[in-house]
């Protein structure tokens, strides 16, 4: 039986996570989430870190 978990930032939706003996195994949704594809993470939440992470990474930062 997998267990299945939709990963999400506050703009996109980056993938999913698969349960897995080792694991939860990320799927990419979008190419901005491509870095993380295949990696497997020791939790729900340390992929949603990671997603989250890379997506503040990316994002323009605003200048006052």
């Amino acid at each position: 039986m997998s267990t299945t978990f939709v990963i999400e930032t506050a703009d996109a939706g980056a993938g999913i996570v698969i349960r897995e003996r080792s694991g939860f195994r990320f799927f990419a949704a979008v190419r901005q989430f491509a870095e993380l594809d295949g990696q497997v993470f020791k939790t729900v939440r340390a992929a949603e870190r990671a997603a989250q992470s890379l997506a503040a990474s990316a994002a323009p930062t605003q200048h006052i």
